[in-house]
């Protein structure tokens, strides 16, 4: 495991915090009609997949169960812009899979060399 993996790892459980707060009592409706909201958001997931992509192989590898591929395919679509964004992605994202994604790297912390 690489020595900067902790510091990815902690931007990207920084970046997770960051969507939690901003969503917090907060309907589908009402992030939608947001768009200040829906871009913090998604520089938050931007920069999750920017972490991802840094971290070594030897910790996605021996965490398989994170969808490493997924974060990172995400920002790349975010950021490149392809086919514009997708919002109702954006909050199922943020519905279904961002408190998860906490437990799993909060797990992964606690077992850092």
């Amino acid at each position: 495991m690489k020595k900067d993996d902790g510091a990815f790892l902690k931007h990207m459980r920084d970046a997770i915090l960051r969507i939690t707060e901003y969503t917090a009592n907060v309907g589908h409706d009402e992030f939608i009609k947001q768009p200040m909201m829906q871009d913090a958001v998604i520089r938050q997931i931007e920069i999750m997949g920017e972490a991802t992509k840094s971290l070594s192989a030897a910790l996605k590898t021996k965490y398989p169960d994170v969808p490493w591929k997924d974060i990172a395919g995400m920002r790349d679509k975010l950021i490149h812009g392809y086919f514009g964004v997708d919002i109702e992605a954006v909050w199922d994202t943020v519905e279904q899979d961002i408190s998860e994604l906490l437990e799993k790297i909060e797990k992964i912390f606690e077992n850092l060399d």
